[in-house]
């Protein structure tokens, strides 16, 4: 049996360079994708799936993530669990694994790929940018310019880092995602609280942190970076993004930047790809001082700042994404003006969250609202997206404010 799933993933790969066909979902032609992680990201992935004919199945830590409400099937496990993770790669027999968030036991993947499983963009491409360290490492190797940085495996290698780097400095962990762990230290006080904070903050407890330099930013991009089935590299128009406590709030596109800037981040950018290499596309993160550009990090995946390509772009990132797995040609990406997007954030804690005034919220002009369907919230949690178009990047954020302003929400 695992010879013959062997050969059907081979056929499969070899048609992405000839002639792409998708079978009938549910059916044994079927052409099937498996998403390990079922965010608001994964969910908008799967419905652009689904409009190819593509059998998608959804796997997260807990149930109802709102990917796994518009797939054909989901299953909830760790997957940090290699073992739990495997049986059900095994029982589904996807044609395509596609990991859509950090907490994923990667040396799983990279064992099954090397068993003839395809990954996207790649197992090796996922292992590395899921870590901090690994990705940093290979920024080094590829000569993009970084803040200064160091890696603490130890409260003492911690202490002494935060010594060398100096007030202020950065504190994150080595696998996080969305400003979880994060924290800036501005004096010795800090130091204990941030370092408990990145070992609770991180989605899998590595007990390793990354200190980097605190360097006062103009502002910083995500260049999403689309990778096809041949190699070929792709660009969108530079987002540029608002972070608090490294968590998104707001995005907009495309970012105000010289042509001599937009020629370094796409150069930095299609370094950094071609070295993870595979195909989809990536959400490479940039800071921008002065004339230099500076590597951050990047995603194997959608980036949540690049949800303003639902209304800025004729093919959003998902459907970008969507056609490079599959092996369809990309197409001409066509950006249709300013544009911004709004992150809906609710606190509290609840298991009935009810959203109202959405009419008086939406008769903002050029105005577009996502809600996620995340079953509950428990503290802060981003729970939709406003979406707006406007003559002016300003115009088009301040359209997004306002219809999340708007919104009322009951717990």
């Amino acid at each position: 049996m695992k010879l013959l799933f062997i050969s059907c993933i081979f056929s499969f790969c070899l048609s992405l360079n000839a002639n792409v066909s998708i079978g009938s979902p549910l059916t044994p032609s079927a052409t099937k994708v498996l998403l390990c992680g079922g965010g608001e990201l994964g969910k908008e992935l799967v419905i652009e799936l689904q409009r190819f004919g593509v059998e998608v199945i959804v796997l997260d830590r807990y149930d109802n993530a709102p990917a796994m409400q518009v797939a054909h099937r989901s299953h909830t496990l760790s997957m940090l669990d290699g073992n739990a993770l495997r049986t059900i790669i095994e029982l589904e027999q996807p044609n395509i694994i596609v990991p859509e968030i950090e907490a994923i036991d990667t040396q799983t993947l990279l064992e099954l790929e090397s068993e003839g499983y395809t990954v996207i963009p790649t197992a090796r491409a996922v292992h590395i940018t899921m870590n901090r360290e690994r990705i940093r490492q290979l920024a080094h190797d590829l000569q993009l310019k970084t803040s200064a940085f160091k890696f603490a495996h130890s409260y003492d290698e911690y202490l002494s880092a935060v010594d060398k780097l100096g007030f202020p400095c950065v504190v994150k962990p080595t696998m996080s995602s969305s400003g979880k762990g994060q924290s800036i230290i501005h004096n010795k006080h800090e130091i204990d609280p941030a370092w408990n904070f990145a070992q609770t903050g991180g989605r899998a407890q590595t007990n390793s942190v990354i200190v980097e330099e605190f360097i006062p930013f103009d502002y910083e991009i995500t260049l999403l970076t689309v990778r096809d089935a041949q190699g070929n590299t792709h660009f969108c128009e530079p987002i540029g993004h608002k972070q608090i406590d490294g968590d998104y709030r707001s995005s907009w596109q495309p970012q105000p930047m010289s042509n001599n800037l937009l020629d370094q981040a796409k150069n930095y950018a299609k370094t950094i790809t071609d070295a993870l290499g595979g195909r989809g596309i990536f959400g490479v993160e940039l800071f921008v001082k002065g004339d230099e550009i500076y590597f951050n990090e990047v995603s194997p995946r959608p980036h949540d700042t690049g949800m303003v390509t639902l209304i800025s772009q004729n093919s959003s990132e998902f459907g970008l994404h969507a056609r490079a797995l599959l092996g369809l040609p990309i197409g001409t990406i066509k950006h249709y003006g300013p544009s911004a997007s709004c992150a809906v954030l609710v606190h509290g804690n609840s298991e009935n969250v009810q959203f109202s005034n959405l009419d008086t919220a939406l008769s903002i002009p050029d105005s577009q609202l996502r809600l996620f369907g995340k079953p509950n919230v428990h503290g802060q949690r981003r729970m939709g997206v406003v979406l707006a178009q406007g003559e002016t990047i300003e115009q088009a954020l301040e359209r997004a404010q306002i219809v999340a302003s708007r919104l009322s929400i009951s717990l």
